[in-house]
């Protein structure tokens, strides 16, 4: 009966469209002159804030990282804001950490580390030493998004940084890495796989030598690019 139905359908269809004119019909272009233009995009999505460091003697001293738009800073508590990485080599701001003691080092990790469908990668970890008015690369380029940076409250040239690596494929350059001379030499002191980056790092406030890591196995397809895969926490 199906066969017979479809058989049928198929006839009717072909008797229907025998004297249609396929062709494309001309757009009368009459028609869109009352109509104005306007923006859709693209959409770089800088005003979502990944990263954000207080200075605690003074906390009118803010610095807050976008996804897209670089880095902010306010000596206003918040009131007005200048950007100050716009000359460095990456827009995504992954995480910032100030050095209390002296607030006038300030470490960055590049590379938003939330990946989501307007995710961008970075260009590594850079440190400043006058209050971000300038910035230096200390390394770690290839880990493409650094999801944490802290710094050893007592010791400056101590920096752990967490690093996310790509979204879209394996790297070996995922973990955490340590420097002992502010940043001149890295050691990768935690890996787990190709697939598995940081996905939250902390250190004890009472006991600096304690780190905790979070580690996380993801992967996003091209394919699929309005969605990420948790494979396994």
């Amino acid at each position: 009966m199906k066969k017979i139905a479809t058989i049928s359908l198929v006839l009717v269809l072909t008797f229907l469209l025998s004297g249609v004119d396929l062709k494309a019909q001309q757009l009368d272009m009459d028609l869109l002159k009352g109509m104005e233009p306007r923006n859709v995009g693209p959409a770089g999505m800088s005003g979502r804030i990944t990263a954000i460091d207080v200075v605690e003697s003074n906390n009118d001293i803010i610095y807050a990282g976008s996804a897209s738009g670089g880095i902010w800073k306010s000596e206003s508590g918040g009131i007005k804001w200048k950007p100050i990485f716009d000359e460095y080599g990456a827009a995504s701001i992954g995480a910032i950490d100030i050095h209390q003691k002296n607030p006038s080092i300030v470490w960055v990790g590049t590379g938003e580390g939330n990946p989501r469908n307007s995710q961008s990668g970075g260009a590594g970890v850079y440190k400043s030493i006058d209050g971000g008015r300038s910035f230096e690369l200390m390394g770690l380029e290839g880990t493409r998004n650094i999801h944490r940076v802290i710094i050893h409250p007592e010791n400056p040239d101590i920096v752990y940084v967490g690093a996310q690596g790509s979204a879209w494929g394996d790297s070996e350059t995922r973990g955490v890495y340590k420097t002992t001379d502010g940043g001149e030499t890295w050691e990768k002191i935690l890996y787990i796989n190709s697939r598995t980056g940081i996905g939250d790092m902390v250190m004890d406030p009472e006991n600096p030598n304690k780190i905790f890591a979070a580690m996380w196995e993801f992967r996003r397809w091209p394919c699929n690019q309005n969605h990420f895969y948790i494979l396994r926490n």
